[in-house]
């Protein structure tokens, strides 16, 4: 059948609408990225990094003899240090303290010694002298007071003006005696003081030069127990090395952990810390062994926040507890830790990717067909990766995870209250 010209133009007309609904159809999905709308568990999770530690440990100090009152040591250096991770027996060698410094103590504390020496025996003398004097003063009274008397009974055969001389003579011989036995008693006990603080003076400091002679022996520093060596840190934060400080303030050098027993410190910003609490479940993976992970529990959290030195953000420090042992973990390996912070059953859930939101209303693209849908949506709870879409959603619809390139002239379909 010939076509007339007619019919032509109209078929013509036709096929151009048809062609052009195809590439139009075709463009409006060009380049969009989609995702299907989940149903299942879900878990809200925070990730964090952490650090091996030993719930229970042996600390291995500085001497003790440093913290006694009459060293006055208040730090001293480390000059020799085992290397961390060594194996020790107990009674091997941890590490040796700075033998100079003490020596120089030693030495300052014998000069003080013969110096409270000399003193003690320069106090001894002088009581020795001052009492001798003291008793010579007395003998004289009595020798006095025996004249005295003796020209009182013989003034008898005196005028009563000569007798009454005589006898106030023996009064006054009398008083004089009884104050040199007063000056006597006092000064018997001021020279017992005084030889009392002396002999003091030296003991204290024979105690002292005890002190150093046993800090001294204690220098070298020796493991108390077997176990794996790790070296602790100083008030700055910095690992004990060869050249680092010990004080009777800070003195650990050492510890020996238990290594049954482990935790992994770890610290979370201020805008996760309320999503965890005690008792959470964790997964604690070891960077050093990427194919372990192990099973864990959040087991305390910080109630005051800190600024981690070169951070402005403050971090609250939690503990978890790890499950289990292995032989190949040690204090000081670095952790992954993912915190289950909350789990939902049977919950419809997508990507954060796929939400958009504009004046404060959140929405989604919805692939519909050959069509894209903006419809608005309510979302519930979410972690670092999905959101729990409450409203708005059912389980299967394809939501993209990028805006369409006509985003801008697609009407957003609200939800009906």
């Amino acid at each position: 059948m010939k076509l007339t010209k007619k019919q032509i133009i109209i078929i013509g007309l036709v096929s151009i609408t048809i062609i052009a609904l195809l590439v139009f159809s075709d463009k409006k999905h060009e380049g969009n990225i989609t995702t299907t709308v989940q149903r299942g568990a879900f878990n809200g999770i925070v990730y964090t990094s952490g650090q091996l530690q030993a719930k229970q440990s042996i600390t291995i100090n500085a001497p003790s003899q440093m913290s006694a009152p009459q060293i006055q040591l208040n730090d001293i250096k480390i000059t020799s240090l085992i290397e961390e991770g060594t194996a020790v027996d107990s009674g091997d060698f941890v590490a040796s303290l700075d033998h100079a410094a003490v020596i120089e103590l030693q030495k300052t504390a014998l000069e003080d010694l013969d110096k409270t020496l000399g003193e003690l025996q320069d106090a001894k003398a002088d009581t020795s002298i001052n009492l001798s004097n003291l008793r010579d003063e007395l003998l004289n009274a009595k020798v006095t007071l025996e004249e005295k008397n003796l020209v009182a009974e013989q003034s008898i055969y005196e005028s009563p003006s000569v007798q009454r001389q005589a006898n106030i003579d023996v009064e006054r011989s009398q008083r004089d005696l009884e104050q040199k036995y007063r000056n006597y008693d006092l000064k018997v006990q001021q020279e017992k003081h005084k030889i009392f603080k002396a002999n003091d003076k030296y003991r204290r400091q024979q105690e002292k030069l005890n002190n150093i002679n046993e800090l001294l022996d204690a220098l070298e520093i020796h493991a108390p127990s077997s176990g794996i060596i790790i070296h602790s840190y100083d008030r700055m934060g910095s690992k004990i090395k060869v050249g680092s400080k010990v004080s009777r303030y800070s003195p650990q050098i050492a510890e020996l952990p238990d290594l049954r027993t482990l935790t992994s410190k770890t610290f979370v910003n201020e805008v996760d810390i309320s999503k965890v609490s005690i008792g959470q479940s964790v997964k604690v993976g070891v960077d050093a062994f990427p194919d372990k992970s192990f099973s864990g529990i959040v087991k305390s959290v910080a109630n005051i926040g800190q600024v981690i030195p070169g951070g402005d953000a403050k971090v609250f420090e939690v503990s978890i507890q790890v499950n289990g042992s292995d032989p190949q973990l040690k204090p000081g390996m670095t952790t992954s830790n993912i915190i289950t912070t909350h789990a939902q059953e049977d919950q419809l859930y997508i990507p954060l990717e796929s939400l958009f939101v504009e004046a404060e209303l959140t929405f989604v693209f919805i692939a519909d067909g050959n069509s894209i849908v903006k419809k608005e949506i309510v979302g519930g709870s979410e972690n670092e990766n999905y959101i729990i879409i409450t409203d708005g959603l059912k389980e299967g619809d394809i939501v993209l995870l990028n805006k369409p390139y006509n985003s801008e002239t697609i009407v957003l379909e609200r939800l009906k209250n």
